[in-house]
């Protein structure tokens, strides 16, 4: 038996992953419990499993005391020193009490309890890698629907992609492979639950970091991401490098990278924009794919008054409002588009005003 159980917390730890010390400090733990279930009750007792050839001894282990009032668990100076001369008050005393067919009932005895601690060890090991990721991408398969939750298996456990977090209008098919953006991992009762989104802005962040290697290298950097998940999205690039154009490498040759991006977000619109340090020309960029006139700012309240030609207004301000609304959240300035047309009938009222009231006067 003693063979099969090392064999087994080999295998074990090769199938799971789990140190096998943690495996066996589980089992002495439960070797505790079924001594005292069987054997009688030790409140002061030690199970040790030797690690190199995997023997079973059992301990009864008192302490060392000037006066005797509890003899399963103490014992005198003078007796313990007839074991030993350099005992000491307060030091433990074992005593090897070892049952001849211990292993047998222990065996039993503990199944249930080892297999309960393997679970736990085994939860919390997934807790740990999976905390450490929270921020980052995890592939996964569409398992199963449950009251709106979709749950994704990622492998070793599963992770729910919660209503708020799906994409509005994607469907979703049991076998479906999807990238997912981790916002959250807790520990609970029932092991790890592992929180998923698909319209996090990271995960349009995570996806190009995935996609173009100028970006994971640190060539190019993303700035700044602005989502609408499912319609459209806008993400601000830049490179310190002047012979690298941030903009091109994200869209890739023939438009590949962001091609592969938009594929992955079925069909989400993508706007990749180059980030300036001048709000001007920043705020113009924005708005792409609409061509801006002029852009004034006004640094303490953080407006811009945009300009742009009668027929690419639409385009600038964008269905329902999305472009204009977009380029705000990815720049932070509040932003007024005028058309040309507009902005000329505008300056000309006001021009009509001064000249009535100086006629007046």
């Amino acid at each position: 038996m003693n063979h099969e159980l090392l064999g087994a917390l080999s295998e074990l730890e090769k199938e799971k992953g789990i140190d096998s010390e943690i495996i066996l400090e589980a089992i002495e733990a439960a070797l505790v419990s079924a001594y005292k279930k069987n054997f009688g009750s030790h409140s002061n007792m030690r199970v040790h499993i030797d690690r190199s050839i995997g023997t079973i001894k059992v301990y009864s282990r008192k302490t060392i005391v000037e006066e005797v009032t509890n003899s399963k668990e103490e014992v005198s100076l003078s007796e313990a020193r007839r074991m030993d001369p350099r005992y000491e008050l307060g030091d433990i005393v074992e005593n090897e009490v070892t049952p001849k067919d211990f292993g047998r009932i222990a065996a039993q005895t503990a199944k249930q309890v080892v297999v309960q601690r393997l679970r736990e060890a085994e939860r919390d090991m997934i807790f740990n890698e999976y905390s450490n990721r929270e921020g980052d991408i995890v592939t996964g398969v569409v398992q199963r629907y449950e009251n709106k939750n979709i749950f994704i298996d990622l492998g070793k456990t599963e992770a729910i992609l919660g209503p708020n977090e799906q994409i509005p209008g994607e469907q979703y098919k049991n076998g479906d492979r999807l990238k997912n953006y981790i916002i959250d991992v807790k520990k609970t009762t029932k092991g790890p639950q592992i929180l998923l989104s698909r319209t996090h802005p990271g995960l349009l962040k995570r996806l190009f970091e995935l996609e173009v290697p100028e970006i994971h290298d640190g060539t190019v950097e993303i700035k700044h991401v602005a989502r609408e998940a499912g319609a459209r999205s806008k993400i601000a690039v830049y490179s310190k490098n002047e012979n690298v154009d941030p903009v091109g490498s994200c869209v890739g040759p023939k438009g590949l990278r962001v091609q592969a991006i938009v594929n992955e977000l079925k069909g989400e619109k993508i706007d990749i924009v180059k980030w300036s340090s001048d709000p001007v020309k920043f705020i113009a960029n924005s708005l792409s794919p609409a061509k801006v006139v002029t852009v004034e700012v006004s640094l303490d309240e953080k407006m811009a008054k945009v300009i742009v030609p009668d027929y690419q207004l639409s385009l600038a301000i964008g269905k329902e409002g999305q472009n204009a609304r977009l380029a705000a959240k990815l720049t932070g300035w509040k932003i007024d588009i005028k058309s040309e047309s507009q902005d000329v009938s505008f300056d000309e009222d006001i021009e009509g005003s001064e000249d009535a009231e100086d006629t007046e006067e």
